[in-house]
This record gives C-alpha cells, sequence and structure tokens, in this order.
C-alpha cells in the first residue's frame, strides 16, 4: 500500500512535499534509537516465552516495564519535535515552494504520529515474538489499506495539504496502536496479577538489550547517512527524486521482511530447545526462501528499473530520471537482505557483539566516502558506497559469524542458498533484457515485467533445493486429490 500509493502523493502534493514525506520515515527510523533495544529484546523474550524460558507472569511484567519506559520516550519525542520545527523549516531544509509555515506545522504533526509509531512497535515485536504471524498480517494488512486508501481520500475530497495528509496518518496509528494493544493482551495467557513494572526483569535482559542498543545505532548511521546528507546537500525537489528511488528499492524489503519475521521466533526457539540439527536446516530454509523470493524480484527491478518507474509513475521523464538510482540502490538493498537471516541467526544466540564490530568498521568507511563521493557525484555516488559497502558484508563480514556458530554451514550457504539461486535467476533476465524487442505503451511494459518476473522466479526456483522440494511436498496433497 506504501508503494502503491506514492504516485497519486506526488501528483496531489507535489515533489517537495513528497521530500517532506520521506523525511518523515527518515525521522520514525531514527527514533527508533530511542527504543533503548526494548523492541527487539521483547521480541526475542516473547520467542523464549513460547520455549519455556519465561513464565506468563514473567512476561507480563516484563512487557508492562518496557510500556511504561516507551510512552514516556514517545511523550519526549513528540514534544522535541514540535519545539524544533520551526528551526528545521528555516535553517535545515531548502525548500523553494512551500512556505516555512507550512513546513513547520507538518513537521510539529509529524512528533505526534512518529510518538504513535514508536509505541505501536513494542507490540509489534510482542506478536511477532509470540509467533503470531497471521494476526500479525492480518492487521497490518488492514491498517496499511486504511492508511493508504483514506489519506487520498482527504487529499481528494478534504484538503490536499501535507498537513492534512499528517492528520490522518495520527488517527490511523492512534486506531493500530489499540488494535495491536488489545491483541498482545489476547493472546498472552492469564496470570496471577496484571503485570507490574520490574527492575528485576529489565535487568535480566539488559545485557542483550545494551547490544541492540549498539547494533540499531550503527545501523542507523550505515543506512540512512546518505539520506541525512542528501536532505542538506540538495535541493527539497532533488531530495524528493532520490526518495523516490530509495522508497521503491525498499520495496524489496517487504519481500524480505515476513521472511525474517517468521524465522526469527523460530530460530530463538530452536536454540532455547538445544536443538542445532534443526536451526541449521531451519536456518538454510529461510536463506534459500530470501534467495528466491526478494532475489528473484530484486533483479527484475535492477534489469528493468525504467519500465517498472514508467508502469508505476505513469511519467516517462520521471522514470527516466531515478530509473539509475533504482537499479543501484535495489542491488545495495538486496545484498543487504541476503544478510539479514545469518543476523537473525546471531541474534537468535544472543551474540550482538560480531555485528556491533562489523558496523563500527563500516561506518568508519562509509560517511568519509559519502562526504567526500556525494559532493563530486551527487546521488548516484552515495548510491555505489551503499553498493560497495553491502558487498563487504556479503563477501568479508559474514566468515566471522561461521568461525563461532553454524560451523561447516558457510560454503553451502554461499553455493546453494545464494550463489545457485541469484545466478540462474540473472541469466534469464539478463537474457530477457537483451533480445526482449523494445514495444511502446504501458500494456507492453506491464507484459514485459510480468514475464521478466515469472520466468527468473521460476529459474530460481529450480536452483534452489529446498525451497523446491519444500514447494513440492506442499503441492503434493492437492495432486493426489
Amino acid at each position: 500500500m506504501n508503494l502503491a500509493f506514492i504516485p497519486s502523493y506526488i501528483s496531489f502534493l507535489g515533489i517537495e512535499a513528497y521530500g517532506l514525506i520521506g523525511l518523515f520515515a527518515l525521522i520514525q527510523v531514527w527514533l527508533g534509537l530511542l527504543d533503548i533495544g526494548m523492541t527487539p529484546t521483547l521480541g526475542r523474550e516473547m520467542a523464549r516465552f513460547t520455549g519455556g524460558i519465561h513464565s506468563a507472569q514473567s512476561i507480563r511484567d516484563l512487557l508492562r516495564s518496557v510500556e511504561i519506559i516507551a510512552v514516556g520516550i514517545a511523550l519526549l519525542i513528540a514534544g522535541i519535535i514540535a519545539l524544533g520545527s520551526n528551526w528545521i523549516a528555516t535553517h535545515w531544509l531548502q525548500a523553494e515552494r512551500l512556505p516555512i509555515e507550512v513546513v513547520a506545522q507538518a513537521f510539529t504533526v509529524m512528533g505526534l504520529v512518529t510518538a504513535l509509531r514508536f509505541v505501536e512497535g513494542i507490540y509489534r515485536s510482542c506478536i511477532v515474538g509470540l509467533q503470531r504471524q497471521v494476526l500479525f498480517n492480518g492487521i497490518n494488512s488492514a491498517m496499511a489499506t486504511l492508511r493508504g486508501l483514506g489519506a487520498i481520500a482527504i487529499l481528494a475530497w478534504v484538503s490536499p495539504t501535507i498537513q492534512a495528509f499528517f492528520l490522518w496518518q495520527g488517527f490511523v496509528s492512534m486506531a493500530t496502536l489499540a488494535i495491536l494493544a488489545a491483541s498482545v493482551y489476547a493472546t498472552l495467557p492469564r496470570a496471577e496479577r496484571g503485570g507490574h513494572f520490574s527492575r528485576s526483569a529489565l535487568r535480566s535482559v539488559w545485557r542483550f538489550a545494551g547490544g541492540m542498543i549498539g547494533i540499531t545505532f550503527l545501523s542507523l548511521l550505515v543506512t540512512q547517512l546518505d539520506k541525512i546528507l542528501l536532505s542538506k546537500l540538495l535541493s527539497l525537489s532533488e531530495y524528493g527524486y532520490y526518495t523516490l528511488a530509495a522508497t521503491a528499492a525498499a520495496g524489496i524489503y517487504v519481500l524480505i521482511g515476513p521472511i525474517a519475521q517468521a524465522w526469527y521466533p523460530r530460530l530463538c526457539e530452536l536454540y532455547a530447545l538445544d536443538n542445532p540439527s534443526a536451526l541449521a536446516e531451519t536456518y538454510h530454509q529461510g536463506a534459500q526462501l530470501t534467495s528466491v523470493i526478494a532475489g528473484s524480484a530484486a533483479l527484475v527491478l535492477i534489469l528493468f528499473s525504467e519500465t517498472f518507474l514508467r508502469l508505476w509513475t505513469q511519467d516517462a521523464e520521471l522514470a527516466q530520471r531515478v530509473s539509475p538510482l533504482l537499479s543501484l540502490l535495489m542491488l545495495g538493498n538486496l545484498l543487504n537482505g541476503l544478510m539479514w537471516i545469518p543476523y537473525k541467526t546471531q541474534l537468535a544466540h544472543g551474540w550482538t557483539s560480531l555485528t556491533v564490530r562489523t558496523n563500527i568498521i563500516a561506518v568508519t568507511i562509509i560517511v568519509p566516502a559519502i562526504l567526500w563521493v556525494t559532493p563530486r557525484y551527487g546521488a548516484e555516488g552515495a548510491a555505489w558506497v551503499w553498493v560497495s559497502l553491502n558487498a563487504g558484508y556479503l563477501l568479508v563480514g559474514v566468515h566471522f559469524m561461521y568461525r563461532r556458530i553454524l560451523t561447516g554451514e558457510k560454503w553451502r550457504w554461499y553455493g546453494e542458498d545464494v550463489l545457485a539461486p541469484l545466478a540462474a535467476g540473472a541469466l534469464v533476465g539478463i537474457g530477457l533484457n537483451l533480445f526482449w524487442p523494445a514495444l511502446p505503451g504501458l500494456l507492453a511494459d506491464a507484459g514485459l515485467l510480468a514475464l521478466a518476473s515469472s520466468l527468473t522466479l521460476g529459474a530460481a526456483l529450480l536452483a534452489s533445493p529446498r525451497t523446491r522440494l519444500h514447494l513440492l511436498t506442499l503441492l503434493q496433497p492437492h495432486w493426489v486429490r
């Protein structure tokens, strides 16, 4: 839904106002640092609860303790953003068409919405940790639909302004927060009493939470620094183009995220049960599925980025301008996404220090690289830095993980889980790109993308033994019947 309505947002609000929406997403990501590791820690402990580590009372006490801290931080977030809105509008952003007052008002409302989304994250993590994936996705899909369709209705029939857009986001966030909280408490088993604030519950998880703070901070520097620098160095309209490419490229996480989301609590449970063989098999299944599903989609958008943008935005000039950025950012995101299952496996083992050390090295490289490249080569230079960084993770950083956990599984991961499906999909996609005749019209673009997606996915699936076998096992009863 987020991707589907972006062309309409640009049409109603203009590219400058859409740049503010991009900044809104950036602010949410950075302020996630203020949860001091609570969200991933709570998700892990909920998964450990399903493995028998916690009692119903202890997990409720931990949840209530985190809730109290999260609400206090959310109030602080809303206040700080509201107080700083005028300074941001006047001294940081380079608005050319939007009045300063409009930008400042938009940031004030952003603060409220960001605070609500911050608390939402606590309950989202709980539902995922409890392995209630269908419940979570039902709520998420329904509220995303309401958020997107409602925003279009507000812009079309009430007020085509950025302030109205963010007010609607705030209303939907309040409803989402209430539904998520009710769902978590309905899922947890009853205890002798309600949850209480407990320092001992917080002390039991502080070490893992501390590691997650470091990981989150360094990951934000690595993944978001380009957007911060470009928001200062580029005009707001140019930043809007970069945001459009980054948002489209981030669509790959719509495919990677659910896989990691479903696999992580299962990995935590298997580690708690001390079942290394099942954990290794589950690890390879998740890694291979990521390469098949997300890898094939990413390859299509890397090779046919302009076709996709032309079909999506209905604007040939915009598509031509943004397509090089989309291809580069999508390649970087694909390389990054391939590391999600290894990363989640490290967290399942309670091992955070490797990611902290790796990201420290990455930050020392990426910061000077972006500062040097961006003024000389612009947004495309920053995108190449992102590609190079993630290639380093894939080719160098992951080796250190296999020295300590999943020893003996490294080359199976490289060969069967990553290289085989991606090579097969890339071969088909490149061949189609080279030999498909250039035909005008949106129908031809849609046909090309549909064909490329089908063939690339089929090739990747055929080259992936675990995913192929699992799919055949699922389909066999239907064939027999």
